[in-house]
């Protein structure tokens, strides 16, 4: 149980209590680990679009575009630009900024029409242990 006082908006325990909340809503089960941009990755039906792209409103409130990512706060662009920018069907999404911390979401379509993925990370000043912690949150296998 955290304590009440640290769940103050902007602070690392309420971004994982988020992320803990989005996971307990997820449209389906395993998470495993992407080594290559140090994050989660669940892939699902294209079926499953409207549903999973509610779940991830809720949690990740915040989406951008190929129109609209120019805008976003700079370390949101910098997430874009770290994992390779964005395609026309792809979306990023993220928490508020506020604190050290922020969570992203990238919504990647398959080229085969038939699945999607979602890759969750943290952004901003994001250290070894919170990887770990996002893992562990999760129960991501590597």
């Amino acid at each position: 149980m955290v304590h009440p006082m640290e769940l103050r908006p902007g602070s690392s325990a309420a971004l994982f209590e988020t992320l803990g909340q989005l996971k307990s809503n997820w449209i389906k089960g395993g998470w495993s680990w992407d080594n290559r941009f140090n994050c989660l990755a669940s892939s699902f039906s294209t079926e499953q679009d409207a549903e999973a792209r509610a779940v991830v409103l809720r949690y990740l409130p915040r989406e951008y575009t190929t129109k609209t990512v120019s805008g976003a706060p700079s370390q949101v662009r910098q997430v874009a630009e770290t994992t390779g920018g964005l395609r026309v069907d792809q979306r990023l999404y993220s928490t508020d900024m506020g604190g050290r911390l922020f969570a992203f979401g990238l919504w990647w379509p398959w080229g085969d029409e038939t699945t999607i993925s979602l890759r969750l990370g943290l952004g901003g000043y994001v250290a070894e242990a919170d990887l770990v912690r996002l893992r562990d949150v999760f129960d991501a296998l590597e």
